[in-house]
C-alpha cells in the first residue's frame, strides 16, 4: 500500500523530533525547532500533533513498535528453544537500549508514567496533556504486547524442557525484563567504578547472561562449604 502524503508528513515530523528529543532533550526541544528543522509551518506540525507533549507520546508508541518489532522476530525463529528465545531476547534487548537511547528512555519514561498513572493519587500530578494525547491513549493498549510475547517465549521454554517447568510464566518474564532494565542502568556505574568493585562491562555482560540462563534452567544451587578438619601440628 502506497504511503500517503499525510502519513509521509508525520514520519518526517517524528524522525525529526527523534533527533532533537536526543540531542537537546526534551525540555529544550521547542515545536518551532521541530519545524523549522523538518521545513514545515509551525501551524503544520501543530495539525499533526497537538503538543510537544503529544509529539513525545507519538515518539514513545514508535519506540514500543520498535521493540515488539525485536521480540515478534526473535520469537518467529525457528529451531530454537524457549530457553535459546529468551537468551536472544536479552541480548537484543541490551543492543536496543544502546542503540537507541532515546528510545530507550522514552520507554523508560512511560513505565516511570504508568507507576503514577495506577495510583489516583499520584494520577493527579501526570501532566494533563499527556493524559489527553491520543498516542498516550494507544500505548495504554499497546505497551503490554511485548510482555504477552516474552510470557509465550518462557512458556514454550516450560514446555520444551529447557526452562524449570515450576516456573510461573508471567512472574518469570517480567523478573527476567526488570533484570534486564537494571543491568543497562547500572551500565555506567559499573563502568565508572571499575577499579573499585571488581567487575568489568567487557566480562559482565556474559557473565549476567549465564546467571539468567542458570536460574532458568535450575542449574543454580546452594552448596554447603565442607568442614575441614585438620591439626595445626
Amino acid at each position: 500500500m502506497p504511503t500517503s502524503a499525510r502519513e509521509k508528513k508525520s514520519k518526517l515530523i517524528l524522525d525529526v523530533a527523534i533527533k532533537l528529543f536526543t540531542t537537546k532533550g526534551f525540555d529544550a526541544t521547542k515545536m518551532e525547532d521541530v519545524a523549522k528543522m523538518a521545513g514545515i509551518s509551525k501551524g503544520l506540525t501543530y495539525f499533526y500533533f497537538k503538543n510537544k507533549e503529544d509529539l513525545y507520546m507519538a515518539v514513545t508508541k514508535k519506540a514500543y513498535d520498535e521493540l515488539k518489532s525485536i521480540f515478534r522476530e526473535i520469537f518467529k525463529s525457528k529451531g530454537k528453544n524457549g530457553l535459546q528465545m529468551i537468551t536472544d531476547l536479552v541480548t537484543a534487548y541490551i543492543d536496543f537500549t544502546q542503540e537507541n537511547r532515546m528510545y530507550n528512555a522514552a520507554i523508560l519514561n512511560f513505565m516511570g508514567i504508568m507507576q503514577q498513572y495506577n495510583d489516583e493519587v499520584l494520577k493527579e500530578g501526570i501532566d494533563p496533556l499527556i493524559l489527553e494525547s491520543e498516542h498516550f491513549q494507544k500505548l495504554l493498549e499497546i505497551h503490554h504486547d511485548c510482555g504477552k510475547i516474552g510470557i509465550q517465549m518462557v512458556t514454550l521454554g516450560m514446555r520444551d524442557g529447557s526452562i524449570r517447568p515450576e516456573l510461573q510464566a508471567e512472574l518469570t518474564f517480567y523478573t527476567i525484563w526488570a533484570m534486564v532494565i537494571g543491568y543497562e542502568r547500572l551500565m555506567g556505574p559499573v563502568g565508572y567504578e571499575g577499579k573499585e568493585i571488581k567487575i568489568h562491562l567487557e566480562n559482565w555482560k556474559p557473565g549476567f547472561i549465564k546467571l539468567m540462563q542458570d536460574m532458568l534452567k535450575g542449574t543454580i544451587q546452594a552448596t554447603k562449604p565442607q568442614v575441614v578438619q585438620a591439626s595445626l601440628f
